[in-house]
């Protein structure tokens, strides 16, 4: 089924594989970031969408510094929570469904089951706290999907590229946190995942993540494998990171709905990473 798609934060790693899997299928893709559209800018987020007439705005845009929003929560809340209800207005003003991408980072990793979606939330850092206010934003408008995931990669600033550009200058010896658990998650896995929640006309909340799950440490791990590189990788602990905003230390995502929906898992993390790394050779 083609949709007309308006996609805010088009640029960033989700917003690029949305477009390559858009394309594919013939939809129409309408792709917003900034300097053209401040989604915190109620009036010019009404217009953008009028303009664009779409049947589903996928907001991607976000404040994603985890640490940085622990000092700016209100820069972070205006752009994650405060600005979503102005894209729930617009949906409906447009008929539009609004799909509002969140995050594993609203709870607070304290189980070690995986968390389904109407678990309770209780986020740790502010921007936890951000992201549950886009999600609490969204719930306002008529048709909403809130798609959880975690873990992201692909086209842009992500962990993988992180530790290869290490091992490209030279690094012998990386130092990785080894007691967080979560779920690798490819963006162009999840950009289909999107598109086919959409079709079948899912609403609610979903949880969106390669099968599987690791830590930071074993993650970093597979990578220096898939690349032949003989750096060492050393656990460390989350409190000898020292990073300033706390994360969740248990925050794999059940999946069954999603499961349910879509008739299948996504790949495994290992398989996602494996074609991701082979697009980059």
């Amino acid at each position: 089924m083609r949709v007309r798609l308006f996609v805010t934060g088009s640029r960033g790693q989700l917003g690029r594989a949305l477009e390559r899997a858009a394309a594919a299928r013939g939809d129409a893709f309408i792709g917003v970031d900034l300097p053209e559209l401040n989604i915190t800018d109620r009036a010019a987020v009404e217009r953008a969408v009028a303009a664009a007439r779409p049947d589903a705005i996928v907001n991607c845009a976000a404040f994603t510094g985890v640490d940085a929003a622990e000092a700016q929560e209100e820069a972070a809340l205006a752009v994650n929570g405060t600005a979503v209800a102005h894209l729930a207005r617009a949906a409906d003003a447009a008929g539009a469904v609004l799909v509002q991408l969140s995050t594993d980072y609203v709870f607070d990793g304290t189980v070690e089951t995986p968390y389904r979606e109407g678990d309770p939330v209780n986020p740790l850092s502010a921007y936890g706290r951000t992201k549950l206010a886009g999600e609490r934003a969204a719930a306002a408008a008529e048709r909403r999907l809130v798609v959880r995931t975690a873990w992201l990669f692909g086209e842009g600033a992500n962990f993988v590229g992180a530790i290869r550009r290490q091992l490209d200058a030279g690094v012998e010896e990386l130092r990785v946190v080894a007691d967080q658990v979560g779920c690798p998650t490819y963006a162009e896995d999840l950009a289909g995942a999107i598109l086919g929640l959409l079709d079948a006309g899912a609403l609610g909340t979903v949880h969106a993540v390669n099968s599987g799950s690791t830590t930071w440490f074993e993650f970093a791990r597979e990578i220096v494998r898939r690349l032949g590189s003989g750096a060492r990788v050393l656990p460390i602990s989350t409190a000898e990171a020292r990073r300033p905003a706390p994360r969740p230390m248990h925050s794999v995502l059940d999946t069954s709905r999603l499961r349910e929906i879509l008739g299948a898992d996504l790949p495994s993390w290992q398989d996602a990473l494996e074609r991701y790394l082979a697009a980059k050779m």
